[in-house]
């Protein structure tokens, strides 16, 4: 990956995203009396409410909603989409896969001008079939259903925490939304026959956008779609990074959270 260079994340919010005014508000996520007091820097359960309550919630996906494994560099990854690649029109060795594939994800992130910049894979695979293709193929189409073969090819555990379901169900009727670094092409289908999808009101991949957290436009556009963009204290960010969840969203005037402190928090955990 290249070293940082091009837009600063933060300076302006993505156009690619229209703002989606939400009116409805809950009095959700307030602490209990007893938790209310003020409490000191780096304590645990800092992000306390002070009199706003909380009118949105911002959630992770992996590692937060999703507990997942995968492996992107064995060899048995890559000779299972070699192998459906044959059939078809798709002509590559396994060895050659991987390489080609890592060699263009990485010429990709080079030349972005982001700082933390994001590719999408269905367009990198649709170029490799492209070039290894021996009949006539809809590159766009085989692009697609490639990067799916490839996740499921290459995942070894895909779960949703108990936890955090019960935590959603906590702020039910309230805005919330997902800004995952994930790639839309199999990460929403995930999201779906999970059966997490439909509890939110959007989600905003990395690879929509050509960049990934810790990139603060990616909050800011999120807050611009609650209608929130105003009021940034009356959102908490819920994540498993410091980086890429909790500073962002904090540097933003939001309040954030550890997953497993929130699951602890409101007594979910295991």
């Amino acid at each position: 990956m290249s070293g940082k260079k091009g837009n600063k994340g933060g300076e302006n919010i993505s156009e690619i995203y229209e703002p989606e005014i939400v009116g409805r508000r809950s009095t959700f996520l307030s602490y209990p009396p007893e938790e209310s007091g003020e409490r000191e820097e780096g304590e645990k359960g800092e992000e306390i409410f002070e009199s706003c309550q909380i009118k949105g919630v911002i959630f992770d996906c992996y590692q937060t909603l999703i507990e997942i494994e995968t492996d992107e560099h064995s060899h048995e990854t890559y000779e299972t989409i070699s192998k459906w690649l044959a059939y078809q029109g798709v002509v590559i060795k396994p060895e050659k896969l991987k390489d080609t594939y890592m060699l263009k994800v990485k010429e990709r992130m080079d030349e972005s001008p982001e700082i933390y910049p994001e590719v999408r894979v269905e367009e990198v695979f649709a170029e490799i079939c492209r070039e290894n293709a021996v009949w006539r193929i809809n590159e766009k189409r085989l692009g697609v259903d490639t990067s799916r073969v490839f996740r499921a090819a290459s995942i070894r555990k895909l779960l949703p925490f108990p936890q955090s379901i019960r935590l959603i169900e906590h702020c039910i009727n309230i805005p919330k939304c997902i800004i995952s670094n994930g790639q839309r092409v199999f990460s929403e289908l995930e999201l779906r026959y999970l059966g997490l999808y439909d509890y939110f009101d959007f989600v905003i991949f990395s690879s929509d956008v050509g960049y990934k957290k810790p990139d603060m436009r990616l909050f800011m556009t999120a807050l611009k779609r609650m209608g929130l963009e105003l009021q940034p204290k009356c959102v908490m960010s819920v994540g498993d990074s410091y980086e890429n969840e909790l500073l962002p969203a904090r540097k933003l005037g939001m309040r954030a959270m550890q997953i497993e402190e929130a699951w602890e928090f409101y007594g979910l955990k295991k």
